[in-house]
């Protein structure tokens, strides 16, 4: 029986690209990028081209935008992957404009397969593909002229055993066309645009022979290029993409940081959890976060803070200064207002993975909702479970801070109903007592671990939270306005 065929994979040079592909792309594969104007298809192309191109492996690029090739390297200069010497040498650009002002369709066949020829490339590129099947139906006149020229563009390809891209707006979705079939690759770029916010997507809508990242991720364009954030995946095994070869969950209690903290929590947090603390503004909750970093510090753990808060604390800051100026702890504080989940799950995977970090803090998730762009706040709910997912994955133990208004009418623990997704709450409220304003706090639950269930006053002092004695002898506690209790009926003497 002979031998499968291995298909050698090509590192694509573009940040987070090979992840979704599955690896890399195929050698030899004819491949369609798709997408409106202005999502990113000729960056990604140019990009894709100078990272492939090598003097032993050159690419040739075709443009059919009815602009000289000068004016397009015009702007793509401006990128950081742009590499001036390999133009001439092993990046060559092949105008066919005048081929197709004529309006001989077998010329500019004939004309790209002279090149070709010529060049002997690794990698072909044609831009825009729509243009040229645009001005192939004006002159033919019905659909057979472009599914001719497209089929005999692919056999061309193909036999060429180059690597090929196809560029151009079409879309699988709304435009169906016979390349699409023929293609061994399409990579679907999309973008929308909701109110002040612009969000760049892409869709491995087919790979043949390898399995792909399902699903659409968001991509950035910045000087650098294009940077994709691959979705994070649940997979069936309880593992969440990507893998990190760090321990999961053990028996291991690990401090909070707060005196009498651990002890309301049945002997402290258990290693791997996530908790969620939920309070009111002004409660302290961001107090004990940073409480609970640096109990990891002085253990010699490190770890990684997601800060969302727009005006932190002065003490907090130096405080969390401090850590990260030590090296001890890594700081993801950005201003940005149009992020996506996937892209903060990212930066915070590699400060874990690169910190070996133990502990991780979200402060807050409230900030963190008004960060993410609008089109993605629809399915915040999701993306925070596939956020939690990921790092109970990783098996690092988590700390998420929610803003709570207290309104003293019901009893929640999160605004996106999201509670039941972390395996520990503790809970902060303002109580009214004799004309005085006094901040409580209970552990709601402790996941598979028993806890204590008082409710204790605590105090925010110069030295961070000093949790007191258990509020006896009241009711209507959580209302906000207790009352006394009660004393309980004397017993009778000489009972029992």
């Amino acid at each position: 029986m002979a031998k499968p065929v291995t298909i050698r994979r090509l590192a694509t040079g573009v940040p987070g690209l090979d992840a979704i592909l599955g690896g890399g792309l195929p050698e030899f594969s004819f491949n369609l990028v798709t997408g409106p104007p202005g999502s990113g298809k000729t960056t990604l192309a140019h990009q894709l081209m100078f990272a492939l191109a090598t003097p032993e492996q050159p690419a040739l690029f075709f443009t059919a935008l009815g602009e000289p090739p000068w004016k397009m390297l015009r702007y793509q200069q401006q990128f950081l992957f742009f590499d001036a010497d390999k133009v001439g040498s092993c990046v060559h650009f092949i105008d066919l404009g005048s081929e197709l002002a004529q309006g001989d369709f077998e010329q500019v066949l004939a004309r790209i397969a002279a090149e070709v020829k010529a060049l002997g490339p690794a990698f072909v590129f044609v831009d825009s593909f729509r243009s040229v099947l645009a001005e192939a139906h004006l002159r033919d006149g019905s659909m057979m002229g472009m599914r001719r020229f497209t089929q005999q563009l692919g056999t061309l390809l193909a036999g060429w055993q180059t690597t090929s891209f196809l560029i151009g707006e079409y879309s699988p979705h709304t435009d169906p066309h016979p390349v699409f079939t023929v293609a061994d690759g399409i990579l679907a770029l999309d973008q929308s645009v909701q109110r002040n916010s612009m969000v760049r997507k892409i869709q491995v809508m087919k790979m043949r022979g390898q399995a792909t990242s399902p699903g659409v991720h968001t991509l950035r364009i910045t000087g650098n290029g294009l940077t994709i954030f691959p979705s994070a995946v649940v997979r069936d095994d309880n593992s969440a993409t990507p893998p990190v070869n760090t321990p999961v969950r053990t028996e291991t209690r690990i401090p909070m940081g707060v005196p009498l903290l651990d002890a309301m929590l049945g002997g402290g947090l258990p290693a791997g959890y996530s908790l969620l603390v939920a309070g009111p503004s002004g409660s302290g909750k961001t107090i004990l976060a940073t409480a609970f970093l640096q109990e990891g510090v002085r253990l010699g753990e490190t770890g990684v803070i997601v800060a969302f808060e727009q005006t932190p604390s002065r003490s907090r800051t130096h405080t969390i200064d401090d850590m990260v100026r030590a090296g001890c702890l890594g700081l993801i504080n950005t201003r940005l207002t149009d992020l996506s989940v996937d892209e903060i799950v990212q930066q915070m995977v590699h400060n874990i993975t690169s910190l070996k970090a133990t502990r991780v803090v979200i402060d807050s998730l409230s900030g963190f909702e008004l960060a993410v762009a609008p089109t993605f706040r629809e399915d915040f709910r999701e993306s925070l479970f596939r956020l939690v997912a990921v790092l109970s994955g990783m098996g690092v133990t988590v700390l998420m801070t929610s803003e709570l208004e207290d309104r003293y009418t019901d009893l929640r623990f999160s605004p996106y109903g999201t509670a039941f997704l972390t395996d520990a709450i503790i809970v902060q409220r303002y109580i009214e007592v004799d004309s005085s304003l006094q901040r409580v706090m209970a552990v709601v639950k402790v996941r598979g671990s028993a806890h204590s269930n008082d409710i204790r006053r605590y105090e925010i002092t110069n030295d961070g939270i000093a949790i007191g004695k258990p509020v006896l002898h009241y009711e209507g506690l959580l209302g906000g306005r207790p009352t006394h209790a009660p004393a309980p009926p004397a017993l009778p003497r000489g009972a029992a």
